[in-house]
């Protein structure tokens, strides 16, 4: 079907930039849509950014607008998240996901997918 792998995390110093990779493999044109979500110890899950592949069209997390960017590589099915300007709060698990597409093509499973995650870690 899909699978998803998330790349770049690390540790990095508040004011710092980071870039996220996620590189989707199997049926991608199963996917509409690609997101960052991300979590931290003891936090609800939240969504970071959102990238529809029909129209391009972006959305971002209140907290993030302005500092981070969703992007995608369409030759390489892989969307990035370039975040500057990072602050503490923004430590968490960051996870890749993948909404089915609904409808278009009847082959295609309305599955959501995720990634195995990976830590970001902002120090003060």
């Amino acid at each position: 079907q899909v699978q998803l792998v998330e790349s770049g995390g690390g540790l990095v110093q508040s004011g710092g930039s980071l870039r996220l990779s996620c590189a989707a493999s199997g049926d991608t044109i199963c996917i509409a849509a690609m997101d960052w979500y991300r979590q931290a110890p003891g936090k609800e899950r939240e969504l970071v950014a959102k990238f529809v592949i029909s129209g391009s069209r972006t959305t971002y997390g209140d907290s993030v607008k302005g500092r981070f960017t969703i992007s995608r590589d369409m030759a390489k099915n892989t969307v990035h998240l370039q975040m500057n300007s990072l602050k503490p709060e923004d430590t968490a698990v960051y996870y890749c996901h993948a909404d089915p597409e609904r409808g278009r093509f009847h082959f295609c499973p309305e599955v959501e997918y995720w990634g195995q995650g990976t830590q970001v870690t902002v120090s003060s």
